[in-house]
């Protein structure tokens, strides 16, 4: 990352991702009194003086728990520390000086990376408390009074980052990045998926379904080109939603799917296609996304003569709404075929943006029509004057016709092969906007 990188750290519940929301300018971690509700690392974007620095939001650190999920946050923010060129410690003024901070403070010493001491909860405009001062006995240097919720003295805060990081650096030549958001009911290897690509556990994995809360972004860039994942907590039943966190999570996946140019929508091999997971995809398909159906732990699966063209067919089946949609059988675990993943969403990511001229469009048409004749009600036959693109992402068409009601789904079905069939649009929904002009009588 070209970027320099601060990280957001301390102890749970002080207001790390407030103050993370506050300084991005949006809400991207979810924020909630229960300790414990950022777990990964949450990364944005933060400007300030015209200078943009990455942000990391981090969850509590527990220095000495034995717990297996805590266990694996610490690693998450100690990744974090390790990436970061500076580091804001966060303490809670209302708690004072715990043992919990001092032993983060003890573990952030020994970074050697420069570290600022934020006091959160300063709320109160004026002289600060003399439990302030109490502060200053992490170690840390002068601590910075900040209130993540009124936005006092952030500025002063982002002033301090500025002059810690290193200097600028000339930008690089900006090349397309390609936005895929990993999309899946719980426990179906999104995670995994993700750490299997960037080579280290970007993101907690855990049998413990609900693990992942945030939509959590990577960039990555190979050989391929360059690739932002976004890793996005698992799509439940609107029942089985147990409460406030995982409605936002919920919703966090949802605005991830809005921001992504291609959804990758993993489903269980051993699990096989279940109705949530056409749930699932009819939200990437009615957002007009670009979709790749990834099948994973396919290693696991018993295999005989025919059984991927099998599991293959039944797919097409259950996703016939998507018959556009490629299928990959892939493993996160071992990353077979991970690596074809990559081909697989640029072509898809450029069938989504392709604008195809009005003069080609209507040979397409006319061949078409020729070929089929369009259907005929009571004597009156369809007849489709011409047709334009108004707009890509999806690839929407406008149809110019005698009368809408003849227009059958059936024929524009057919019209819609003809032009995926011509232009190779692969993966990506297209759309057609139905408009009735009769002639002059």
């Amino acid at each position: 990352m070209s970027k320099p990188v601060v990280a957001i750290v301390g102890r749970p519940n002080v207001g790390k991702s407030t103050l993370f929301n506050k300084l991005i300018g949006q809400r991207l971690s979810i924020v909630d009194d229960t300790p414990g509700v950022t777990r990964d690392r949450i990364y944005g974007e933060c400007e300030w003086c015209n200078r943009k620095f990455m942000l990391i939001d981090t969850g509590g650190l527990e220095p000495n728990t034995k717990d297996p999920l805590l266990s694996r946050m610490r690693e998450q923010a100690q990744l974090a520390i390790d990436a970061a060129d500076v580091i804001l410690m966060i303490t809670d003024l209302r708690a004072g000086v715990t043992a919990a901070d001092m032993d983060v403070a003890t573990m952030l010493l020994k970074s050697g990376r420069p570290i600022i001491l934020c006091v959160n909860k300063c709320d109160s405009i004026g002289d600060l408390p003399a439990d302030f001062y109490e502060f200053y006995n992490l170690g840390l240097g002068d601590p910075i009074a900040v209130s993540s919720v009124h936005g006092h003295g952030t500025g002063d805060l982002l002033d301090k980052v500025l002059s810690l990081l290193p200097k600028e650096e000339p930008d690089e030549t900006d090349k397309e990045t390609f936005r895929v958001a990993i999309i899946g009911k719980p426990n179906v290897g999104k995670s995994s998926l993700v750490n299997c690509i960037v080579g280290e556990n970007r993101c907690i994995v855990s049998n413990i379904a609900g693990t992942t809360r945030d939509a959590i972004d990577t960039e990555v860039e190979n050989r391929y080109g360059r690739f932002l994942l976004i890793d996005t907590a698992g799509l439940r039943r609107k029942n089985k939603v147990i409460n406030q966190i995982e409605h936002y999570s919920v919703l966090r996946a949802q605005m991830a799917i809005e921001r992504a140019d291609v959804c990758v929508i993993m489903i269980d091999a051993l699990e096989g296609f279940t109705e949530q997971d056409s749930k699932v995809a009819g939200l990437a398909h009615e957002a007009g996304k670009g979709c790749i159906v990834a099948v994973n732990k396919w290693d696991a699966v018993e295999k005989q003569t025919g059984t991927l063209e099998n599991m293959r067919n039944k797919l097409k089946e259950n996703l016939s709404f998507m018959s556009y949609v490629p299928i990959l059988f892939l493993s996160a675990k071992t990353g077979q075929r991970v690596d074809n993943l990559f081909e697989m969403i640029q072509q898809v990511a450029a069938s989504n943006k392709t604008r195809i001229s009005t003069g080609v469009l209507n040979d397409v048409l006319a061949q078409a029509t020729a070929r089929v004749q369009p259907p005929t009600d009571k004597g009156h036959r369809l007849k489709i004057y011409y047709m334009t693109q108004a707009s890509t992402c999806p690839p929407t068409f406008v149809c110019f016709v005698n009368s809408k009601e003849l227009f059958h789904f059936s024929y524009q079905r057919y019209l819609e092969n003809r032009i995926r069939e011509t232009f190779g649009l692969t993966g990506t929904p297209v759309r057609f906007i139905i408009r009735e002009r009769r002639k002059s009588q």
